[in-house]
């Protein structure tokens, strides 16, 4: 799961914000898009292959006349937040020691 490239980053920022509170897609990636440019287009697939790999489940529920999907972590899910987060703590570290090698930590 290591952060070599941005997948294992968007998949540990929407695991992140999926463990707060059950939330529907477009919250999703306004949450992201905080941290980092997203598109719909790019985030929907994540949301569906993290389905599938079991780390989120989903519900439907009435909305202004229509079904809004809500994503919610599932314990697989917590399990690999909580393993990216430690590998988070880890590369921050490395980059740390590279971009202020020098300066003042």
């Amino acid at each position: 799961m290591a952060f070599n490239n941005g997948a294992a980053l968007m998949d540990a920022l929407v695991l992140s914000t999926a463990a707060k509170e059950p939330t529907y897609g477009y919250r999703i990636t306004q949450d992201v898009r905080r941290i980092m440019t997203v598109s719909e287009s790019t985030l929907y697939p994540v949301l569906r292959r993290l389905q599938k790999e079991g780390y989120l489940e989903t519900y439907d529920q009435a909305f202004a006349g229509r079904n809004r999907r809500y994503y919610r972590l599932t314990e697989a899910g917590a399990r690999a937040l909580e393993q990216y987060r430690a590998e988070w703590i880890e590369y921050k570290k490395q980059i740390d020691s590279m971009l202020l090698e020098g300066e003042e930590q």
